[in-house]
């Protein structure tokens, strides 16, 4: 099956839908089995391995994802993360804003060090590497880095930014094509490092929560110019209801779009015609709360609507059941 979706991901034809995940799946149970708390995983290089592991080995579903987290380009520039030791299963988040103003990201910041060697992201390469080594013959891994709006959402603080995107707009684009360089060096760096595509989750550059008009002003470009700069295969991963956009998010140049339940899939595979089309399981009602025979009607869906992989419409919920994930998994036979 990993050679299977790699001649997927490639644009060759293949014979089959298969099921997998290049957002986080990372779940309670995996941890336990492999006795490790969540905040650990971010900083130790054979503990975050192990657990980006767990899922496949505890469902043989046939992918891996690191990191586990989208914070770490934010806390490589300088933000600070709440990791939450001692909270069970919370993803980190920046403490608070860096910048005051989109305008502070400017060309000279990021001239003034090596972000690419700061924070977590050698650990994280480090980390790929030991991933490949372990499931790397079995699995496929994605690379997963934030787009440059859900970057740039980390980084400023919520007025400035909505006020310089109706003010300054310049300022607001300037800023994220920086980060949409700094974001393809990460991205390039996991490939470098093991990875076998990178996924671009965009969740709060995505349509549905900008609108469409302010998506095609300011995130489209930034995208576009990310895409450009990574090493393919490339896929972009858009939360919400897109349905109304699916011709900008189509010209993004991503080999592959993954889209939640909330999408008219017909309608995306309609305007998807010479790009992959990933999706659309929830992750919350089916995967968290669903059973074996509602994860199987999804699937059997989402394969009717002609999906090109199956894949889960977000991260996963880290209290999912294996179980559930068991059955995910079956749906590749």
């Amino acid at each position: 099956m990993r050679q299977a979706i790699l001649d997927l991901l490639s644009g060759k034809r293949i014979d089959t839908q298969p099921t997998f995940s290049g957002l986080i799946h990372v779940t309670t149970e995996g941890l336990a089995n492999e006795s490790i708390a969540l905040h650990e995983a971010h900083h130790d290089t054979q503990k975050m391995a192990r657990t980006a592991a767990s899922t496949f080995h505890l469902t043989g579903l046939p992918s891996a994802a690191l990191p586990l987290d989208l914070c770490a380009p934010a806390e490589a520039l300088g933000a600070q993360l709440n990791f939450y030791e001692g909270i069970n299963n919370l993803f980190p988040q920046p403490k608070k804003a860096l910048f005051a103003t989109a305008k502070d990201l400017n060309e000279g910041y990021f001239q003034s060090a090596d972000f690419l060697h700061k924070g977590r992201l050698p650990l994280i390469c480090e980390a790929i590497h030991a991933l490949k080594d372990d499931v790397g013959k079995d699995v496929v891994i994605s690379g997963v880095i934030p787009g440059p709006y859900t970057l740039l959402l980390y980084l400023v603080e919520p007025g400035g930014l909505f006020a310089g995107m109706k003010r300054e707009p310049v300022s607001i684009n300037d800023a994220l094509f920086h980060l949409s360089s700094f974001l393809a060096e990460i991205g390039n760096a996991y490939r470098e490092a093991g990875a076998d595509f990178i996924t671009i989750h965009d969740m709060g550059g995505s349509p549905a929560f900008i609108g469409p008009a302010k998506y095609e002003q300011f995130v489209l470009p930034a995208e576009k110019a990310l895409l450009e700069k990574l090493s393919k295969p490339r896929v972009l991963s858009v939360c919400g209801n897109v349905t109304k956009s699916l011709d900008l998010l189509n010209q993004t140049g991503a080999e592959a779009i993954s889209i939640d339940q909330t999408t008219d899939v017909h309608a995306a595979r309609a305007a998807f015609k010479d790009t992959l089309l990933f999706g659309n399981i929830d992750p919350v009602e089916t995967l968290w709360r669903g059973d074996r025979a509602s994860i199987a009607e999804a699937v059997r869906g989402a394969k009717e609507a002609g999906v090109d992989a199956v894949w889960p419409g977000c991260d996963l919920v880290t209290s999912t059941p294996i179980q559930n994930l068991r059955s995910l998994a079956e749906s590749l036979t």
